[in-house]
C-alpha cells in the first residue's frame, strides 16, 4: 500500500513525468532490439531478458552488472523499497516510503507478503500501515492482518453516493487500527478461520462545510472518541498464480465481523465484507490480463461510528474508487465494482500500461436504500519494480463526475 491522494494535479507535474520517462527510454540500456509499442503485445521471457528498474539503475549509475535473470521467490526474503514525492490538493507535498517483502517459508509453500508504507504530507497527514499474508511451511495455515496509525486531518462530505462536494466538511482525528485472522484449510484452496479487529478513533473535531448548513456528521451522531472491537469469522479461496501480480486464477474472501460493546466498542455492530477477483489472459496466448474486481461492505446490524462506515478508498489497501479522493463518498452499504485491463509496453516488461474503469454505489444511514452509481475510469502506467516478485510501481490517472481527477500511487496492482 502506497500514499495517494488526489483531486485536480497540476498539469506541469505530469509533463515532469512524462519527460522523465522519455529521457529514461532514451538512454541505451534496453538493446538495439527492444522498442515501445501502443499495441498490447505478448511477453516471451525466452526471447526477450526481462529487466526491472534495478536493472536500469546498474546500467546508469555503472553501480555493477544488472542482476541475473531469476524469476522464483525463495525463503530468502525479496525486498522492494521506493521512496516518493507526490502533489495533490488534499495533501499539497508529500513525501512517502513504500515497498513490500516476498518470501517462502518452504520451497513448497505459497508467497507470504508484507506491505508497508509510511507518508508525510504537507497538511500534517502522516501514516504508517503495514499489513502481512503469511503461510506455514504445509499451507495449512494462512495468517492475515494489518496494523495502521494515522494522524489525519481529512475532509468527509456527508453520507450516501448522491453528497455534493460542495458540503465540504474538514475534519481532524487520530487513528489506531489493529486486526489479526488465522485461517485453517479446509480443502483445496479453500481456508476458514476467526480473527479480531479493533478501529480506535480519537481526538476527532470538525470545522463544519463552508458552503452549506447541513452537516452529516452531526446528524448522525458526533464523537470525540470512538472504538469498534470486535470478532471475526472468514472464509477464502484463493488458486490465483501469484498473490503480488496476478494474470490468472480466482480470488473471493468472506469475512462477518460483530463488533461488542463487552471489548470495547462505542456500540454493538455488525458487518459483511465480500471480495471477489477474477483473472484472466487475454489474449489466451499472450501476457496482457483482464482483471475484474467486485468489494461488497454491508452493515446488517446496529449503527457504526461515523468513521468506521465503509467510504471511499478506506478498503484494506485504500484502493477502491480511483478517480476520487479519499472519503468522498461513505455509508452503511457499499457496492463497488472494477474491471481493469493490463498489457505491456516493452518486451523487456520494464513497462506496461492500464485501461481501468470503476463504479461504486453506497445508501446513507443504516436502514436507507442505495444511492446513484458514481463511475470513474483512466489510464495507467506500470514500471516493474522488481521481477522476481513480480512488483510493479502503478501510475494511474484516475477521472470521476463533478470535476474529480488525479494521480495514484501505489507499489504492486490495485487488485
Amino acid at each position: 500500500m502506497a500514499y495517494r491522494q488526489l483531486k485536480n494535479p497540476i498539469p506541469h507535474i505530469i509533463k515532469l513525468i512524462v519527460t522523465g520517462l522519455i529521457l529514461g527510454l532514451s538512454y541505451p540500456v534496453f538493446g538495439a532490439t527492444d522498442t515501445i509499442s501502443i499495441k498490447p503485445i505478448a511477453i516471451k521471457k525466452d526471447s526477450i531478458r526481462q529487466i526491472d528498474l534495478m536493472d536500469v539503475f546498474h546500467r546508469v549509475f555503472g553501480s555493477g552488472a544488472p542482476g541475473a535473470e531469476n524469476n522464483t521467490i525463495g525463503t530468502k526474503p525479496v525486498a522492494t523499497v521506493v521512496p516518493a514525492f507526490g502533489y495533490a490538493m488534499q495533501s499539497r507535498l508529500a513525501v512517502s516510503v513504500s515497498g513490500n517483502v516476498a518470501f517462502r517459508t518452504d520451497s513448497r509453500s505459497r508467497i507470504s507478503l508484507v506491505n508497508f508504507c509510511t507518508s508525510y504530507s504537507q497538511n500534517g497527514q502522516f501514516t504508517l500501515p503495514l499489513s502481512w499474508n503469511l503461510w506455514n511451511k504445509n499451507n495449512d495455515y494462512n495468517f492475515v492482518g494489518e496494523m495502521r496509525f494515522y494522524s489525519y486531518p481529512q475532509s468527509t462530505y456527508g453520507l450516501g453516493s448522491k453528497s455534493f462536494i460542495g458540503f465540504q466538511n474538514p475534519m481532524d482525528y487520530n487513528y489506531l487500527r489493529f486486526s489479526e485472522s488465522v485461517l485453517r484449510r479446509v480443502a483445496g484452496n479453500f481456508y476458514f478461520g476467526a480473527g479480531y479487529i479493533i478501529d480506535n478513533h480519537w481526538g476527532i473535531s470538525q470545522s463544519g462545510p463552508a458552503n452549506g448548513p447541513f452537516i452529516n456528521f452531526e446528524t448522525y451522531g458526533a464523537a470525540r472518541h470512538t472504538v469498534s472491537s470486535g470478532l471475526t469469522l472468514s472464509s477464502t479461496f484463493d488458486n490465483r498464480d501469484c498473490t503480488i501480480n496476478a494474470s490468472k486464477g480466482f480470488y473471493v474472501l468472506g469475512q462477518y465481523r460483530q463488533n461488542l460493546t463487552a471489548l470495547g466498542s462505542t456500540s454493538a455492530w455488525s458487518s459483511l465484507m465480500v471480495d471477489v477477483r477474477k483473472y484472466f489472459r487475454f489474449p489466451a496466448n499472450s501476457g496482457n490480463v483482464l482483471a475484474f474486481w467486485s468489494y461488497s461492505a454491508l452493515t446488517l446490524g446496529g449503527k457504526p461510528p461515523y468513521l468506521d462506515l465503509p467510504a471511499t478508498l478506506w478498503d484494506a489497501n485504500t484502493n477502491t474508487g480511483r478517480g476520487y479522493i479519499q472519503g468522498r463518498f461513505r455509508g452503511a452499504q457499499m457496492l463497488y465494482g472494477e474491471a481493469e485491463y493490463r498489457f505491456g509496453l516493452t518486451g523487456n516488461g520494464l513497462l506496461g500500461g492500464v485501461l481501468f474503469a470503476n463504479g461504486q454505489a453506497f445508501s446513507a444511514a443504516p436502514g436507507t436504500r442505495l444511492q446513484a452509481i458514481q463511475p470513474a475510469y483512466g489510464p495507467g502506467l506500470r514500471i516493474k519494480l522488481n521481477k522476481v516478485s513480480r512488483t510493479n510501481i502503478a501510475l494511474d490517472y484516475g477521472i470521476g463526475r463533478e470535476g474529480s481527477k488525479g494521480i495514484f500511487v501505489n507499489v504492486g496492482e490495485i487488485f
